[in-house]
């Protein structure tokens, strides 16, 4: 049975205490038992409640910062929902998350605490969490200082360093703007998917790009604990780096 499936039936042994675990038992109109949560469960279930409380969360919290949720946010939390093809009580959930991200109250520290204390370094969870937040910051086709802002804070929290921040942002606003028809898009814009530069040698490329597919291989991120719901999510994602490494190639043989 499917963490979510524990969380439906009843079976709260594994489940989250601190904000997280709050927030999931009001998102699905749940009183769970706080002295349950600490009790020892599967590690991978927790992670995987962790990341689907957090995820959209925080994505209503990034919505609000500028003020208003605009039309465009709201559909990339739907986006998100499709392509994890949540079913309607999950998709409900999802939805009460995003509305609690949006309150004036909402803890956002505690809350990225919890996600990386319950993610335990696996470093490839957090950063596919942090492009689905740039993906949210970016819906309406620009960043706003104040999402700016709160990106900056949950890559901190999360430890992610500004590079690999500027990395994903860059990626992310590209695919935000539409990009442009394959055969006529900038080169630049693989490199940045890559995360090399153009003067990078033909090892490093292929170095950057083995170890992006490494990270996001879709199978090992549910092995870490990555909901099974988000494996379109991935796949797309390693889609998007074999397309860019494949592109890199056939510029350099001309």
């Amino acid at each position: 049975m499917s963490w979510w499936g524990k969380i439906i039936g009843g079976t709260f042994g594994f489940m989250l205490g601190g904000p997280l675990g709050a927030m999931l038992g009001a998102a699905v109109g749940h009183q769970f038992d706080r002295g349950l949560g600490g009790a020892a469960g599967p590690v991978q279930h927790r992670i995987q409640a962790a990341f689907f409380t957090a995820t959209f969360s925080v994505m209503g919290h990034i919505a609000k910062a500028d003020g208003r949720v605009s039309r465009e946010e709201i559909a990339v939390a739907e986006n998100v929902m499709a392509q994890m093809r949540l079913d309607a009580a999950q998709r409900e959930a999802a939805r009460n998350l995003f509305n609690e991200g949006k309150a004036d109250d909402f803890a956002l520290d505690e809350v990225l605490e919890q996600f990386r204390a319950e993610c335990r370094r696996r470093t490839s969870l957090i950063l596919m969490f942090m492009e689905i937040q740039a993906h949210a910051a970016w819906a309406d086709g620009r960043l706003d200082p104040a999402e700016n802002r709160i990106l900056g804070r949950v890559a901190q929290v999360l430890g992610v360093d500004r590079r690999t921040l500027e990395q994903i942002l860059s990626s992310v606003q590209y695919a935000a703007a539409g990009g442009a028809q394959e055969a006529a898009r900038d080169i630049g814009e693989d490199y940045k998917i890559l995360g090399v530069p153009r003067n990078a040698d033909d090892d490093a490329v292929k170095r950057a790009y083995r170890k992006l597919m490494n990270r996001n291989h879709p199978d090992k991120l549910v092995a870490k604990g990555m909901p099974e719901e988000m494996v379109r999510v991935a796949t797309e994602k390693t889609q998007k780096i074999k397309l860019a490494y494949e592109r890199i190639k056939k510029s350099r043989r001309r």
